[in-house]
């Protein structure tokens, strides 16, 4: 059965992360504890956006070249996916496995166990031949549960440039720990955003429609309504802006007037243009990808991008050794 995280393990650790996080200097917040509920659901808007061009890019990408695609890897194989999400893209590879055997087990992984909930069952339904197996937890917890391996090869996607999110050393790690995932047949497929011109990017995090505005300033809801926060949030505005030396977008909430917030016991003041540090998002390179999977044992077998190169799927495998996988 598909249960949430444990309700009070969840407070204390979002709790912490909250409290270390605004008493810092420059102020930050996880941009993990976005996905609750409404902001999942957010973050699906977003992906419909016209100035969002990552969602429908890495979709084309997929669906033109999903076959192709399943064809570099063994059957049968099992699929695994690190932030699924509504598996909306996901799809595409699901139904090209699907076409080269018989039946397919599929693992997606998320930390909104409502949203697991309802895509699983939508998944069910439409493929019959899918086993759905939804598990809800944060990263570290996931690739600790899945170390067990079955007797398939697998297939671990981490797509949406999700890897993005992490600073070059966080990305370093956690695909060290996919690595760890891996055996000798095993594959991940990791989708990355490219640099590109500073205003496609900037629009892409600052829609016309505000969505993402909203998106972020759910942070401060969600901190309102499950800790006992008093922000006011139509006095904090949103931000983004791209850092070109660091190669990343910066997503901030900037407070529009001197205030002072509470979190259960303690209060913060904030001065007019202070911001909270919600997200980053790293933009790759291809060359820099290649070195990235090879700081994580990985070897970086196949690439593919649109046509305008502004977005790129990239399929790895565990580097080789004299014939073995490189512990």
């Amino acid at each position: 059965m598909l249960t949430d995280l444990t309700p009070s393990l969840l407070d204390t650790e979002f709790l912490a992360a909250v409290h270390a996080g605004l008493a810092a200097d420059p102020k930050t917040l996880p941009c993990r504890y976005f996905y609750d509920r409404e902001g999942s659901l957010l973050f699906e808007e977003i992906c419909g956006l016209p100035e969002y061009y990552l969602t429908r890019t890495e979709d084309r990408i997929l669906r033109e070249r999903a076959s192709e695609i399943a064809a570099c890897l063994p059957s049968p194989v099992e699929v695994i996916e690190l932030g699924s999400g509504s598996s909306r893209k996901t799809r595409r590879l699901l139904e090209a496995v699907l076409r080269r055997q018989p039946e397919l087990r599929y693992t997606p992984v998320d930390i909104s166990a409502s949203m697991l909930r309802e895509t699983a069952i939508a998944l069910r339904e439409t493929y019959p031949r899918l086993t759905v197996s939804p598990l809800a937890a944060e990263y570290g917890e996931a690739l600790a549960q899945l170390r067990a391996h079955s007797g398939s090869s697998r297939l671990i996607l981490f797509l949406g440039s999700n890897l993005g999110n992490f600073d070059p050393e966080e990305s370093t790690r956690f695909l060290r720990g996919i690595r760890g995932l891996m055996r000798e047949g095993d594959h991940a497929l990791i989708g990355l955003d490219l640099q590109k011109d500073r205003t496609v990017l900037e629009a892409a995090y600052d829609d016309s429609q505000g969505v993402t505005a909203a998106f972020n300033r759910n942070l401060l809801r969600r901190i309102n309504r499950e800790l006992g926060g008093d922000f006011d949030l139509s006095a904090f505005r949103h931000g983004a802006h791209y850092h070109a030396e660091a190669g990343r977008v910066e997503m901030h909430l900037v407070s529009t007037r001197p205030q002072e917030i509470r979190v259960q016991d303690r209060r913060y003041s904030f001065r007019e243009g202070e911001t909270i540090h919600t997200e980053n998002s790293y933009k790759f390179t291809l060359p820099g990808i290649r070195s990235l999977a090879a700081r994580a044992g990985l070897h970086l077998a196949r690439t593919w991008t649109d046509e305008l190169e502004w977005f790129s799927v990239n399929l790895l495998e565990a580097w080789q050794v004299h014939g073995h996988s490189m512990a």
